[in-house]
């Protein structure tokens, strides 16, 4: 059987259905000419359209590097060096300052017993006639905002009225005594204790041992 013959217009469509593929082919060549164009402006350096060259970076030359620190990092060590010196300075002359005001909470009538305690103890050789009968503890540095202080305890063993000179010393991890206190109470009654703080005006570190070095009745 032969196959049916297309008249003209059976044939129409097909003529106009290839023309339907010029405006893909204008659109992708618009593009890549717009593509072109922004390529040619961004190369474009007014020279008649050369390009322009971009230099790779290279890495520093090390070969010549010495290693030794800069005199600006000398200099800062110097400086770091001096501050922590003055903030040891500052340290120390806060807890002195801390220590006196603690020691300004005590009452006049102490202050007197321990300049005459000193007294006393300039006149004694060896411990003293007391060293039994006087204890010391430690106070927690929170009591004392941070200042070091032993608790003194001094009980009067005898039958009458006695007095007390006490001398304590600090001692660093060396075993130099970095410092001497001195305190002292006046008419304890027979059989009564009396209290007092021994305060060091040393920053609470580093730690320093305490030691009652005399203990005197008078």
């Amino acid at each position: 059987m032969s196959e049916p013959t297309m008249t003209g217009q059976d044939a129409a469509p097909s003529r106009t259905a290839r023309p339907r593929l010029r405006p893909v082919v204008y659109g992708v060549g618009a593009a890549l000419t717009g593509v072109l164009a922004v390529a040619s402006c961004g190369t474009d350096n007014g020279n008649g359209g050369a390009g322009t060259f971009t230099p790779t970076p290279t890495a520093p030359a090390t070969s010549s590097f010495s290693g030794t620190a800069p005199s600006g990092m000398s200099s800062w060590a110097e400086s770091k060096k001096a501050e922590a010196s003055a903030s040891a300075s500052a340290a120390a002359s806060s807890a002195s300052a801390r220590a006196s005001e603690f020691e300004a909470s005590v009452s006049a009538e102490s202050e007197r017993a321990r300049a005459e305690a000193k007294k006393q103890l300039a006149k004694v050789r060896g411990r003293g006639n007391a060293t039994n009968d006087v204890s010391m503890v430690g106070v927690p540095l929170s009591q004392t905002h941070n200042v070091r202080a032993l608790l003194v305890t001094m009980t009067n063993r005898t039958d009458k009225p006695a007095s007390f000179a006490v001398q304590v010393d600090f001692s660093d991890s060396h075993g130099k005594v970095v410092e001497t206190v001195v305190v002292g109470a006046q008419n304890v009654k027979p059989g009564q204790k009396a209290e007092r703080y021994a305060i060091s005006h040393k920053p609470p570190e580093p730690h320093l041992t305490a030691e009652l070095v005399k203990a005197q009745r008078y």
